[in-house]
């Protein structure tokens, strides 16, 4: 490699270190974090556990492993970013927005999630066993795999929402509305379903013995393969609104009659979830703007080093090139 073109790849490298840099705000070491706190870059393994982040906000945020463990994020913020296999155990979530932000894998066991608002996020393989999310919002999120075990679904908004393969036994989701969402598979043993709409859900398939479904509506719901024995409060005209085929097991006294009642034998599939919005940037601290001049000025420095030696390098192979030249003649 000749010293012009070592030169010349200095200066790449130095203009791309400067491009390759990452910046993002703090991670501040004092637990008592300001409620005006925006978080953004990249941070694996961040450790946010007990942390006042009442709140903050997190746009475009890479968050994955990081440690929230008992984090107050009351009115928080989580927009387009990503926290897969994070531990939010015992968090409190009340109030906070979560949009288009992927969870998969992420620990909320024992979390406060009252009045959450979530939308097209992705919860897949999540643990929120005994979380408390009473009133909350998931509409059209992705829960497959979830563990939900013993969880609080009071009055949620489950709408639209795909559970296949949950395991949420004993979960309480009285009063829920879970229209038209996915459940095929799922283990739902002894959960409440007391008075929830499960209208054109589907539960092909799904473990509902000891389950209540007291005044649940089943209109146009798929209970094909399903496991009811043994249910509470299931009436005859409740099995006659759902499409049952003789693979759905019944308790004693109740039969299948297919889906006369139902305007579809299948119920429509959720809308698919909208893409999240750019997040906008979030506005830097003092301490990372200073941090973000200084590598300005280095770079610079970088750069006009790497420039001088290329243009000492290119004189060199010059008169190189003319002594040559001068010897031939």
């Amino acid at each position: 490699m000749s010293p012009a073109f070592r030169a010349i790849a200095a200066l790449a490298l130095a203009a791309v270190s400067l491009a390759a840099r990452p910046v993002c705000a703090d991670v501040i070491a004092d637990p008592d974090v300001a409620k005006s706190s925006f978080f953004g870059g990249s941070c694996p393994h961040c450790e946010f556990s007990r942390r006042k982040l009442t709140d903050a906000s997190f746009m475009g945020a890479q968050f994955p492993n990081a440690q929230l463990v008992g984090a107050d994020l009351r009115g928080a913020k989580l927009i387009g970013s990503n926290f897969s296999n994070a531990d939010f155990t015992g968090a409190d979530l009340r109030g906070a927005q979560l949009i288009g932000t992927s969870f998969k894998g992420a620990n909320f066991s024992g979390a406060m999630m009252s009045g959450l608002d979530a939308k097209a996020a992705s919860f897949g393989g999540a643990n929120l066993a005994d979380a408390h999310a009473d009133s909350a919002s998931f509409s059209v999120c992705d829960l497959k795999g979830a563990i939900l075990r013993h969880a609080h679904f009071h009055g949620a908004d489950i709408m639209h929402v795909e559970m296949n393969n949950v395991v949420a036994d004993g979960a309480d989701f009285a009063h829920a509305d879970l229209t038209d969402s996915i459940l095929i598979g799922g283990h739902f043993e002894h959960a409440s379903f007391e008075d929830t709409d499960l209208s054109r859900a589907n539960l092909t398939g799904a473990m509902l013995m000891g389950a209540n479904l007291r005044r649940a509506d089943l209109e146009g719901a798929v209970l094909h393969g399903a496991d009811l024995s043994g249910v509470h409060g299931l009436t005859q005209d409740q099995v006659d609104d759902a499409c049952t085929d003789p693979s759905t097991r019944l308790p004693s006294g109740l039969k299948s009659n297919g889906c006369h009642r139902s305007s579809t034998s299948e119920p429509p599939r959720p809308p698919m979830p909208p893409i999240p919005p750019m997040p906008p940037m979030p506005p830097m601290s003092p301490a990372v703007a200073a941090e973000v001049r200084q590598a300005l000025e280095h770079s610079r420095e970088a750069i006009a080093h790497a420039a001088e030696a290329a243009r000492r390098a290119l004189e060199e192979e010059r008169r190189h090139h003319n002594n040559h030249a001068d010897g031939d003649d």
